[in-house]
């Protein structure tokens, strides 16, 4: 038993040995590790939008009664784009005039302690009443003489008394009267009238505005969805104007793409129906908080467009690309030659015609190009792949396929 199975160990041994110096070499992909600029890059989706956007929304009910622009047209500051019809608009104006005015004459009156007819007739009261008074108060002292003179009554007396204390009750209230005729709830509530009147003043003038729309400055009528005697509800969109020369875009990073990027960072834009075309610009704003976005978890990062010229319309969706990072002259080799196992990485080195398992240090990469920190050095080639889908291992046969 112990020679069968002797016998047995050596002829697998020689087995492997003549099929390891008989068997095909594996044809090998190969790359050389090089210096040249690594540029790491982020892309995702975004949505351009104007710096300054222009909505006119219908104010009220209406008919669109003139349309003075097309969409797509240049206007300046000021230009009257369109108009609805303001008919009933401007009778409501009318009538929420007449209501302010009485609101406020009303008011007056109320501060004023009543209107200028009860003012007069109020001081014409007033000053009888102390003419009432004066005379009262003359009267008793003629009688207070009399009586020491034993010339009057008492009695005289006491009713010229009663009549002085009636006058100066009188003159009392029709001084309070005169400096406290309303209540503070009666002057609040005249108050409150006041204002709800020139609110609705201030509807119905802005409906009167609003009703014929003009430009707030220059730029493109870019979306214009309704035509001439079109019937529209309040708050459709009537049009919409920007100036396509300041632009911006909003695209939307994944969340775990957020920590590479910055303020300041340069980024190219690209809308596919001008495929030839590439517009730049830099990262203005990083978001605050994350958001859902059909179903990924982003952040929206605001980026500038440098180079606007008016050919890259809002509300379009373009690819948006980030250089992260830009280093110059480091060594590098492809991506698919760095291989992981147990938290490490190394690559296959091209020894001779035999491959060597090289453990390497990476650092930044992008989607071509890994950066080698330690294990490699300039010119050293590494395997890529066999091309014949056989899997890459240490001391195997090997030869270049070219």
């Amino acid at each position: 038993m112990v020679l069968w199975t002797l016998a047995a160990i050596l002829l697998i041994i020689v087995f492997f040995a003549v099929r390891r110096l008989t068997r095909e070499e594996l044809p090998l992909r190969v790359a050389q590790a090089t210096m040249q600029d690594l540029i790491t890059t982020d892309s995702t989706n975004g949505k351009v939008e104007p710096q300054h956007n222009f909505e006119a929304h219908a104010p009220a009910p209406s008919t669109v009664k003139h349309l003075y622009v097309r969409a797509g047209e240049q206007v300046p500051t000021g230009k009257l784009l369109l108009s609805l019809d303001d008919a009933d608009a401007l009778a409501h104006s009318a009538s929420a005039v007449a209501v302010l005015r009485g609101a406020q004459a009303s008011y007056q009156a109320t501060e004023q302690g009543g209107t200028l007819e009860e003012r007069n007739s109020l001081a014409g009261e007033l000053s009888k009443a102390r003419m009432d008074r004066d005379q009262a108060q003359h009267d008793l002292d003629a009688l207070q003489k009399l009586v020491g003179q034993g010339a009057a009554a008492p009695g005289e007396v006491a009713s010229a008394q009663q009549r002085l204390d009636a006058a100066n009750n009188s003159i009392s209230t029709l001084e309070k009267k005169q400096t406290a005729r309303y209540s503070p709830a009666e002057i609040a509530h005249s108050r409150a009238d006041l204002e709800q009147a020139q609110a609705a003043y201030a509807a119905a003038s802005t409906v009167v505005a609003d009703s014929n729309v003009r430009a707030p400055f220059p730029g493109t009528v870019y979306s214009l969805p309704v035509s001439v005697s079109e019937y529209v509800h309040p708050g459709d969109l009537l049009l919409q104007m920007a100036d396509l020369t300041k632009l911006q875009v909003r695209a939307y990073f994944d969340e775990p793409e957020l920590g590479a990027l910055h303020v300041g960072q340069p980024a190219t834009i690209i809308w596919d129906a001008l495929p030839n075309r590439i517009w730049h610009g830099r990262i203005l704003s990083m978001p605050s908080t994350i958001i859902t976005y059909t179903t990924r978890n982003v952040g929206e990062v605001l980026l500038s467009v440098d180079d606007a010229d008016g050919k890259l319309l809002p509300n379009t969706n373009v690819k948006v690309t980030v250089t992260e990072q830009r280093l110059e002259r480091v060594l590098t080799i492809p991506r698919e030659a760095v291989h992981g196992e147990g938290g490490k990485d190394y690559a296959y080195l091209l020894h001779g015609k035999v491959l060597r398992r090289q453990q390497v240090t990476v650092g930044a990469r992008n989607l071509t190009q890994v950066q080698v920190l330690s294990g490699l050095k300039e010119n050293d080639t590494v395997a890529l792949s066999t091309t014949n889908g056989e899997p890459l291992a240490e001391r195997v046969p090997v030869r270049i396929d070219r």
